[in-house]
């Protein structure tokens, strides 16, 4: 199954298994891990899944589209280069290994 490292604020790491097809926004909140919020469930209208995804995998995901853009706009920390909601980011096999830093903050 592949792997997803998140990275805490504090530099603490996380590592899961994530089954293909699950987003990692899914996969964080099912194991409680600390940073992703995921206030409304993956559709979108929060922001509170904000992840900054490592260069070297960043160029496997396809783009944001409109709606991640414009929610990107209104993340609580500042959008970087990589920046992604995680609830967009669906496992595949490709990316195993994926690492993603949290944002902070979310709220």
């Amino acid at each position: 199954m592949p792997r997803v490292i998140y990275v805490h604020p504090n530099g603490e790491r996380t590592e899961l298994e994530v089954p293909t097809g699950q987003s990692l926004m899914v996969a964080a909140t099912g194991h409680d891990v600390d940073g992703i919020v995921g206030d409304c469930g993956g559709v979108m209208s929060c922001a509170t899944c904000h992840v900054f995804v490592d260069p070297a995998f960043a160029s496997l995901l396809s783009p944001p589209g409109d709606t991640e853009n414009q929610m990107l706009e209104y993340t609580a920390a500042a959008r970087e280069p990589t920046s992604r909601l995680s609830c967009q980011i669906v496992m595949a096999d490709a990316l195993d290994g994926i690492t993603v830093r949290i944002a902070d903050p979310q709220l």
